[in-house]
Order: structure tokens, then C-alpha cells, then sequence
């Protein structure tokens, strides 16, 4: 269990942040590092471009040992929906074969894979929400002989639902299909190895659990997609590996120098130990939410750093707003009332949470 971190992070006593899941505060010494960084613009003629390239090479590193990847399987990209772009632009899908999603997938990974399969005469497949919370045996039945890629998060972003991609990309390899996994609201907050997942692609919007600024995220890519079309031809010789998908502007004095301080954080803290040490708040939140006939994911098949609260009478659309009023926040997605904690988070700021949703929940 990791210790309370408030003192890392710039959060006035009177605030009760629980919207990790929308992004992350930024630590303290990532503020420090941005500083740094915007020094260095002011003076270009002090560094050279030899020390941006090592600054990059090592933001590469430190994501890649997050997932359990060498450094040369990772590229820099500015988002998510970019790499979906590389994937869906190299992955092969003929007229009558299958792309497989889940009900109210987050967008980023979402509309390529629609386009391309209204494109192709294709199949594209919406894994509708199971009634018992199992995404991973909901998704199981829909994958066959015809299922071409299989789109899919390690968890649902709305409530946190969780998938077993190992158990899902076991099967997705037995029928040749590619497994493409948008890792955003996982990577960070719990352990993931692409060793063991073995996934065609992967991708990682940086601003939310890896706590680093916007317009950064990160792509895993198999050696054996090494050689595909990127997005950006700025070049004819490639280095080899993942790199010749990076995008061109990722020399940012800027945002490297934060991404480096937050990565070097979070990996010293350890995904599995964030994990475990947010995980009782989670608990917390359940057994408060179930206590007012709200209904979570059930145990086992969510993950241990968000929820998402669910109510028989639709919450106000402005719920959020008028707790942010008092000093709670959190988000509304698709019908949930997202919570996501993170490592400055007590005890305390989840019983404030109860205490200004009984204010303002519906009758």
C-alpha cells in the first residue's frame, strides 16, 4: 500500500477531487519540470537537438517498462485516436469479416473502426452491456471464424466494467483476428504486460492515469507491424521499430520534461501498488452506493481505481455541476455517475462525496 500523496499534488483543502478518470492533477514536480521546459524555449541556443533526442528516448523507455515493452516497440504519438488511425490504416479487413466493439466505447477507438468497416463491406459488431456485469464472456460469444480485429479496452470507461484481454486475445489469436486495445483508462493505475496480452496494438492517452500533460500518448506496436504505413511521411529511412509511427512534434521541451517527472513517479510507485492502494476507496464507494439502491459492477468484474454509479431514476443532467458547486467533482458518462479517485484521496473526501450527492441526487 502506497501512503497518501496530498502534498504532491496542489489541491486546497476545500476541494474533493474524484474526476481522476476525466485527467489527473498534475504533480507538483511535473509543474517544476514544465517550468524548466519553457526555460529552455526562452533559450534554445542552450541545449541542442542531441538532448531533446535523449529527453524523448527515455520518456520512451520509462512507458514501454510500464507495459513490459522494450523501448523500440513504443511510438510518441499526440493521442489516442491517432494511433487508431495507424492501426486501422495498416490492419487487413475484407468485405464480410468482423470488427468487434463494445456498447458506448469510448469514441477514440470507436468511429475509425466504423468507417473502416462501412468502407470495406464489413461487419461491425456492438458488444451489448451483460446484464451480470461479464463483459469478457459477452465478448467471447461474438468472436469467430469472421472476426477480423477486436477493438476493445482493458475496461469500460463509463463505470470501470472490467475485461480479461488475456482470456479475450488467447481466443482473438486462435481465429487469426488482430487485438487492438485503447489502454487510456488502465495503464497507470494497474498492471498491464504486453507480454503476456500479446496485442497487435496498443495505445495510451497520457493526461489521465500516467498524470502527464495533454497532447501526448504512447503506442504499443508488435514487431511484426514494424514495417507499416505510418500516418506522418517525413521521411524515407525509418530507425527501426515503432518509431517510424511517431508523430513530428514530439521534440517538445515542454511536454517531455513533465512526461518524464510523472512517468518516473508512477513507475516508482508501481501500477499493481496504485491499484491496490486505491482499491479499498473503491469498496468504500461501492458498499455506499449499493446502501442507496445504486447499482456498480459487480466485484469481480470491475477494476480496483474507478466506478461508475448507476440509479434506477436518471440523475439531473447537471448533477456534476451542482456538486462542483460544493467541492466535489466527479463526471457523468452515459447514464453513470463516474468516481475515480487517486492517491491523494481519503477516506474522508469519498464520505463528502456521499454527503453532497445525498443533497442533490433525484427523489
Amino acid at each position: 500500500m502506497i501512503e497518501i500523496q496530498p502534498g504532491l499534488f496542489d489541491i486546497p483543502e476545500n476541494v474533493t477531487y474524484l474526476n481522476c478518470a476525466s485527467q489527473t492533477p498534475l504533480l507538483r514536480q511535473a509543474v517544476t519540470a514544465g517550468k524548466s521546459g519553457i526555460a529552455r524555449r526562452k533559450r534554445p541556443w542552450e541545449y541542442t537537438l542531441k538532448e531533446s533526442w535523449a529527453e524523448v528516448e527515455r520518456v520512451r523507455l520509462l512507458f514501454g517498462t510500464l507495459i513490459g515493452a522494450i523501448a523500440t516497440n513504443i511510438a510518441i504519438i499526440p493521442s489516442t485516436a491517432y494511433g487508431v488511425a495507424i492501426a486501422a490504416r495498416n490492419l487487413p479487413l475484407a468485405r464480410g469479416q468482423g470488427v468487434i466493439v463494445l456498447e458506448e466505447q469510448f469514441p477514440s477507438n470507436y468511429h475509425a473502426w466504423r468507417v473502416l468497416a462501412a468502407d470495406r463491406n464489413a461487419r461491425f459488431c456492438e458488444v451489448a452491456r451483460p446484464a451480470d456485469g461479464d463483459w469478457t464472456a459477452a465478448v467471447m460469444e461474438h468472436i469467430d471464424a469472421d472476426t477480423a480485429i477486436a477493438a476493445l479496452p482493458p475496461c469500460h470507461w463509463t463505470d470501470g466494467g472490467l475485461l480479461d484481454l488475456n482470456v479475450i486475445g488467447a481466443r482473438c489469436r486462435d481465429v487469426g483476428a488482430a487485438l487492438v486495445v485503447d489502454a487510456t483508462q488502465y495503464v497507470g493505475a494497474a498492471p498491464l504486460d504486453v507480454g503476456a496480452l500479446q496485442p497487435d496494438y496498443l495505445f495510451c492517452s497520457a493526461y489521465k492515469w500516467l498524470l502527464c500533460p495533454y497532447s501526448l500518448a504512447f503506442m504499443y506496436a508488435a514487431p511484426r507491424h514494424h514495417q507499416g504505413r505510418p500516418v506522418e511521411h517525413r521521411t524515407d529511412n525509418y530507425a527501426p521499430g515503432a518509431g517510424r509511427f511517431d508523430t513530428s512534434i514530439r521534440y517538445n521541451y515542454v511536454t517531455m520534461a513533465m512526461a518524464e517527472a510523472a512517468l518516473t513517479q508512477v513507475q516508482e510507485w508501481g501500477p499493481a501498488q496504485i491499484q491496490a492502494s486505491l482499491l479499498p476507496l473503491i469498496e468504500r464507494l461501492a458498499e455506499g452506493a449499493v446502501e442507496r439502491g445504486l447499482h456498480v459492477p459487480p466485484a469481480e468484474h470491475r477494476v480496483g481505481h474507478f466506478i461508475g454509479l448507476r440509479s434506477d431514476i436518471p440523475s439531473p443532467p447537471d448533477l456534476d455541476q451542482r456538486c462542483a458547486a460544493d467541492g466535489v467533482h466527479f463526471a457523468l458518462r452515459r447514464g453513470a455517475i463516474r468516481v475515480s479517485p487517486y492517491l491523494f484521496t481519503r477516506e474522508a473526501d469519498v464520505d463528502r462525496f456521499f454527503a453532497v450527492y445525498d443533497r442533490h441526487r433525484p427523489d
